[in-house]
């Protein structure tokens, strides 16, 4: 590929001076000059029956197309013309649309079948050309050789098997365009459709179907719902659909992993949390619901709620566990980019007292990559001991036994001061490799 740059300015100003002034506008425009490429196979079965067609007689391939002209390939069994001793096959590329001086690279090869690669190449491309690339004049015009192969050598050659010849024809047909300064443009803002759903959903209006969770009611759209999710397609409109569409009732959106967590919150000697005289059946009460109202959040929004605002808790733990609550749910709905968020979401907040039951809830749902992260946090020295204190890490040993082997493999990795450590209860395991205390990270 060839650039030409040439600079353009406003000659009513006079000539350049070696210093001119910053008042004077310069404008700029560049000349790119490059080649568009691409390539054709032609195989040419029955070698030997086309012998004896006569000499200037041809087998041809089917046209392709390559840099908006159209392209055939023609060999000569016989040779092109006898002047230039027919015993020689001969190759040509040819110009098979209309065209007037259509300048391009070329490559013929004809192809070593036995393995080696040694290929019979003749070839534009790659070399300095003294004259530029070929041109074609018309429709019909041909470059190739008159005498590509001799013959008898071609017919006890590799290039030669099972009586099939097989051509490569490369093509690089020159185009050139100038690019100049983008003189006027126009912003275009992001989309908003997701602030035009959400806001119908804040208004109420028009909506024709409830969810309910524990007691509580979220209004919502049918057809919105089903836009979004195939298993609300299904449930709502689909030939199995369920005989009340006026209301859904949610009583499974919390899965045992959700319960051992939020309860353990409370017993947790790792975690910052203070409840106050809040009742735990208030406190989970919030949490059944919640999500419920984050999933119908996202549907209308395609995007996630603040999940402290929304819990109306300010702390990591009460985000983490609604992040937990919501990937269970977009998994129950084919929600595959709110399960994503919730994953990305999980993956930056692992830490001691949420990690077990995360990785728990990776196995359940296979997310594959939240579980790697959860596997090595776990199995670092500094991690381990304290998250097998927690309730979490009692659930997943229950719940997904064969994931406890493959974090045996992970902390293997880490050395057999890891192995040792695990196995002893070491009180190193709450320091680095160096002997230093490090200071767990919590919620």
């Amino acid at each position: 590929m060839g650039t030409i740059r040439f600079s353009s300015r406003d000659l009513s100003v006079g000539p350049a001076s070696l210093n001119p002034s910053p008042s004077i506008p310069i404008t700029t425009s560049t000349s790119i000059t490059e080649t568009v490429n691409g390539s054709h196979e032609f195989k040419v079965d029955g070698y030997s029956l086309s012998k004896g067609m006569g000499i200037g007689k041809y087998v041809a391939s089917d046209t392709f197309y390559i840099g908006g002209y159209a392209w055939a390939i023609y060999f000569y069994p016989d040779g092109k013309s006898s002047e230039d001793n027919a015993s020689y096959v001969s190759l040509f590329i040819a110009l098979a649309s209309e065209g007037n001086d259509v300048r391009a690279l070329f490559e013929l090869t004809l192809m070593d079948q036995s393995g080696k690669e040694r290929h019979k190449v003749h070839s534009h491309f790659g070399r300095a050309l003294e004259s530029g690339p070929y041109t074609l004049k018309y429709r019909g015009s041909m470059w190739g050789y008159k005498r590509f192969y001799k013959r008898t050598q071609l017919e006890t050659s590799d290039f030669l098997k099972d009586d099939t010849l097989l051509i490569r024809c490369c093509v690089g047909v020159v185009k050139s365009h100038t690019e100049g300064p983008k003189t006027y443009t126009i912003a275009v803002p992001p989309s908003n459709i997701g602030q035009h759903f959400g806001k119908l959903l804040d208004s109420g209006k028009r909506t024709d179907v409830n969810f309910e969770v524990d007691g509580e009611i979220c209004a919502s759209h049918k057809i919105v719902l089903a836009a979004r999710s195939p298993v609300f397609r299904a449930q709502l409109f689909g030939p199995m659909k369920d005989q009340n569409t006026q209301c859904i009732k949610v009583e499974d959106m919390e899965a045992p992993v959700f319960k051992v967590f939020s309860l353990s919150l409370f017993v947790v000697p790792y975690t910052n949390v203070h409840v106050d005289s809040s009742p735990k059946a208030l406190l989970l009460s919030l949490f059944l619901l919640t999500p419920a109202k984050a999933l119908i959040h996202f549907i209308y929004w395609d995007a996630l709620p603040d999940m402290e605002e929304l819990v109306g808790l300010n702390s990591k733990w009460a985000s983490t566990l609604m992040a937990q609550h919501l990937l269970a749910a977009a998994d129950r709905y084919a929600l595959e980019r709110l399960r994503l968020l919730c994953e990305a979401r999980l993956c930056e907040d692992v830490a001691i007292n949420t990690v077990a039951t995360t990785l728990a809830l990776a196995e359940q749902h296979q997310c594959i990559q939240l579980k790697s992260v959860c596997l090595k946090f776990i199995a670092l020295p500094e991690n381990l001991k304290a998250v097998m204190q927690t309730d979490g890490f009692e659930y997943l040993k229950e719940s997904c036994p064969s994931v406890i082997t493959e974090l045996l493999q992970y902390v293997a990795k880490n050395g057999e001061h890891s192995v040792i450590a695990c196995t002893h209860g070491n009180d190193n395991l709450d320091s680095d490799m160096n002997g230093r205390r490090v200071k767990q990270r919590i919620h």
